[in-house]
């Protein structure tokens, strides 16, 4: 068995085990450290394997943090946790010429995560509240969409540019529910959707140097933050 093998075994032992949400944030942890490796080793493939892993092992720690502290579950949270999954899962083939197809499925899970979690944020999390009484940050980043849209469309395929748009606007509206949470939701965020601008400028065929690896690591950081917030202000 391989090191990387052996590592992700482990890591899934650890998530599997009784002992609540604490040992799934561990397994969660070693399966992110896992494939950042695997991103800067070789970025698409099967030989990231854990990647489909990481999103269970996070609803992992939701479900059985909340079910130990005798609190309710938020449905909306793992909604958008599995929808990431199936994201996650699609974007694995993205490679040896499958890449547009591969593309545009994760794409359209990971538009259920962000429908999920711009839901759930307006419903219990207090983002219309937030917003209410700092309307400015919603038009902020509604501009901000425009404008990224502005620069980006052009340097993509047109079959491609309105499903990009939209879930660039998905993702602008869950960016603006979570400013108005604040907190660590509204920093997940923010990693979340720098995260996804580095994959359009990839799709636009703008390269950066780590490209892949700051993409995968803004992506972990946003999910754990947006995560670890929303549990900590829902109410018990």
């Amino acid at each position: 068995m391989t090191i990387t093998g052996r590592r992700l075994r482990e890591a899934a032992a650890r998530a599997a085990r009784p002992g609540g949400g604490r040992s799934a944030l561990v397994g969660f942890g070693a399966l992110a450290a896992v494939d950042l490796y695997a991103t800067a080793k070789a970025p698409r493939g099967w030989s990231r394997a854990a990647k489909p892993l990481l999103m269970p092992a996070l609803a992992a720690h939701v479900v059985r943090g909340r079910t130990e502290a005798a609190q309710p579950v938020p449905k909306a949270l793992l909604i958008g946790l599995a929808c990431a999954t199936a994201g996650d899962t699609a974007l694995l083939c993205d490679d040896r010429g499958r890449r547009e197809p591969a593309f545009l499925t994760g794409m359209a899970a990971f538009l259920g995560t962000q429908l999920a979690y711009t839901t759930g944020m307006a419903g219990r999390v207090g983002a219309v509240a937030g917003l209410r009484a700092r309307p400015r940050r919603a038009a902020a980043v509604l501009g901000g969409w425009a404008a990224a849209n502005a620069v980006l469309a052009p340097a993509l395929e047109r079959r491609l540019r309105l499903p990009v748009a939209g879930y660039s606007l998905a993702l602008a509206a869950m960016g603006a529910a979570a400013l108005g949470v604040g907190g660590k939701v509204a920093a997940g965020a923010v990693a979340f959707t720098v995260s996804d601008l580095l994959i359009g400028l990839q799709a636009g065929g703008r390269e950066l140097p780590g490209q892949e690896v700051l993409i995968m690591a803004g992506y972990l950081l946003g999910q754990y933050l947006i995560t670890a917030g929303w549990l900590e202000r829902i109410p018990s």
